[in-house]
């Protein structure tokens, strides 16, 4: 069998019906689509959201001031887990922002530091960094490091 061998299932395959070519098969002139109207019109439909002549939905929905508004000032932080700094470092290490950052754990170099408390620790490690959640203070010294804020 060869690529020129090859053809589509009995009755696979069908020609499309080609509409207003004259009066055979009853798809002539109209076409199947009636007389006159917005139904019988090439393009016809609207938009989505076009409710002829009803108010749309979407403008019965009460209008919510500030909604989607981002504060400019919002501080994003790099945010570091505890698991991770258990597995990159020896105990006894000075975890900083710029250690953090040799060891690719930083998405953004220039925003702040935060360390969260996913996983555990057993290296005692002492870390800066700009903000510590609770449990991820408690994890550090736990396990005899530091947990030290950077201002």
């Amino acid at each position: 069998m060869k690529l020129h061998d090859l053809k589509p299932n009995e009755g696979s395959k069908k020609n499309r019906r080609r509409v207003g070519r004259g009066p055979a098969a009853g798809q002539g002139k109209t076409a199947g689509r009636g007389m006159k109207g917005q139904k019988s019109r090439s393009g016809a439909g609207g938009a989505l959201y076009r409710q002829g002549g009803n108010l749309p939905f979407y403008r019965k929905l009460p209008f919510m001031r500030g909604v989607g508004f981002t504060p400019i000032n919002r501080i994003h932080y790099n945010e570091v887990n505890v698991d991770s700094l258990e597995r990159r470092f020896k105990a006894g290490t000075e975890v900083t922002p710029e250690l953090l950052e040799e060891n690719n754990l930083l998405h953004k170099t220039r925003n702040p530091v935060a360390i969260l408390g996913r996983g555990e620790i057993k290296k005692a490690l002492t870390v800066k960094a700009h903000k510590f959640t609770k449990s991820a203070k408690e994890k550090i010294e736990a396990a005899g490091g530091k947990a030290e804020l950077i201002k």
